[in-house]
């Protein structure tokens, strides 16, 4: 981790916080100085993650450098326009980083997949980013703020994989939305940079079977699985001003993965 503290004046919105990537991307924002605002569908988990954080884990006014939790469905705007009012009046400001980790798989085969399966997918991996990107674009550009917008994709959305065809095309939906909000916010001071994870230890993971992750694993360069804190030290960068001329990009965290 970086000696000095890049994010110590950093109000930063975190979504899927309540575990895997979302949780990692959290404590790594604390660590690096940011207030962090944990959001996850599952308020009980977002309050989990800001116990680690050191916060309170309530909706009350925060003062500067503590941590909050949230609930709320990314997938619908109502909640996201009332997710943002709430960060806005905890901290009295709109967040300078956002960060959606939100997802979810509903794997099928393509013959297979159901409507459902394929909307759900689509709703919060693509739609949920899309929300939450322009809801905190809105904030950042009425209060006259920069900002940093960090999207979660996947390598998936590149290359494609058996029995995600709704999890591939949401994730090749985030890197098209972030390339473009990119060109859009830019005269704004507004960054907007995706990441790729390969295949990361994460309860996602867990649900695949194992022969077939020891098979993606003897694919791998770098020969194992990624922590997900190996996702949250690419989030930190962007997040700060280390990557102050970086924007538009889409960052692979694979150990060599399909590259």
């Amino acid at each position: 981790m970086a000696s000095q503290l890049r994010l110590r004046s950093a109000l930063a919105l975190v979504t899927g916080a309540g575990s895997g990537i979302g949780r990692a991307v959290s404590v790594r924002l604390a660590k690096e100085g940011a207030a962090v605002a944990a959001c996850d569908l599952d308020g009980a988990a977002a309050q989990e993650t800001v116990r680690l954080l050191g916060g309170r884990g309530s909706k009350e006014r925060a003062p500067q450098g503590n941590h909050v939790a949230f609930q709320a469905d990314v997938s619908e705007a109502r909640a996201v326009r009332r997710l943002l009012e709430q960060v806005q009046a905890c901290f009295s400001r709109p967040p300078s980083v956002v960060v959606s980790c939100a997802g979810i798989t509903r794997d099928d085969f393509l013959l297979h997949m159901s409507e459902d399966d394929w909307d759900r997918v689509i709703a919060v991996n693509l739609k949920g980013i899309f929300l939450v990107t322009q809801a905190a674009a809105q904030a950042l550009v009425s209060s006259g703020c920069h900002g940093s917008i960090i999207n979660i994709s996947s390598i998936i959305g590149k290359v494609g994989n058996m029995g995600q065809t709704n999890y591939a095309a949401s994730k090749a939906g985030v890197i098209g939305l972030t390339q473009t909000a990119a060109r859009e916010l830019g005269r704004h001071g507004i960054r907007c940079n995706s990441v790729l994870p390969g295949f990361i230890s994460t309860p996602m993971t867990q649900k695949v079977p194992q022969k077939v992750l020891d098979k993606v694993t003897r694919m791998i360069p770098m020969g194992h699985l990624g922590d997900p804190e190996d996702v949250a030290d690419v989030v930190a960068f962007l997040a700060s001003e280390d990557s102050g001329y970086i924007t538009g990009a889409s960052v692979e965290v694979t150990g060599g993965l399909f590259m």
